[in-house]
């Protein structure tokens, strides 16, 4: 497939995720070019740090707004089309931070944990109509959001790879590898599941480091 080819199969729409009239606007966009829905990813996230008595109520507005609004959004706006076309898949980017606490992140933590549940309410609610709902939840990814962070605290990022069983921060290819799996036919029996993609963090208790990976 050369360069032409597969831009024709690409369409574009930049927006604001958390604008219920945008989100009905790209499965429109989808399903004018592309003649239907099959699957849909909602991968968009916004980090905050700050403690519950300090971080300014507007920036835990934008955090909830989209990483748990926006996802809803998506869903509302994409179920129709989906069911439209007999079924499919719908895959929504969590965290491990959903998953668990972390120190002066409550905003994130509280936006990630309700798009645990919201993810499996939806798969409840759209099974009838065959239409699978999954998340994925990432651990210590390299990242554009995370590159900055790391170097900017080396010291942090190198005691966040101690507790890191795998031994290494992941790529952001494995993630997409992840979705592409619950988006696709080979999950057809996959639906309300939770995955962690953390090189093992979610698997200890979190008291003790694992051992050295020389």
């Amino acid at each position: 497939m050369d360069w032409a080819e597969g831009e024709a199969r690409i369409a574009t729409l930049a927006g604001d995720v958390t604008s219920e009239a945008v989100n009905a606007e790209a499965v429109a966009l989808a399903e004018e070019r592309f003649g239907r829905l099959d699957a849909l990813v909602l991968n968009a996230g916004l980090p905050a740090a700050g403690s519950m008595e300090e971080l300014p109520l507007e920036q835990f507005d934008r955090v909830v707004d989209v990483n748990l609004k926006g996802p809803l959004l998506g869903i509302r706006a994409g179920a129709p089309a989906l069911r439209r076309a007999g079924g499919g898949a719908i895959v929504v980017t969590a965290s491990i931070s959903g998953l668990g606490g972390d120190p002066g992140m409550f905003a994130y933590n509280a936006a990630k944990g309700g798009v645990v549940n919201l993810v499996r309410s939806a798969a409840f609610e759209l099974a009838k109509d065959r239409i699978r709902v999954n998340a994925v939840c990432p651990g210590p990814i390299r990242t554009h959001m995370t590159e900055p962070v790391i170097a900017a605290a080396p010291d942090w990022a190198e005691g966040l790879l101690a507790h890191i069983p795998l031994g290494r921060w992941g790529e952001a290819d494995e993630v997409a590898a992840v979705i592409e799996f619950l988006a696709s036919p080979a999950a057809s029996f996959v639906t309300g599941t939770v995955l962690p993609v953390d090189g093992g963090v979610r698997a200890g208790s979190g008291q003790f480091r694992p051992p050295s990976i020389g």
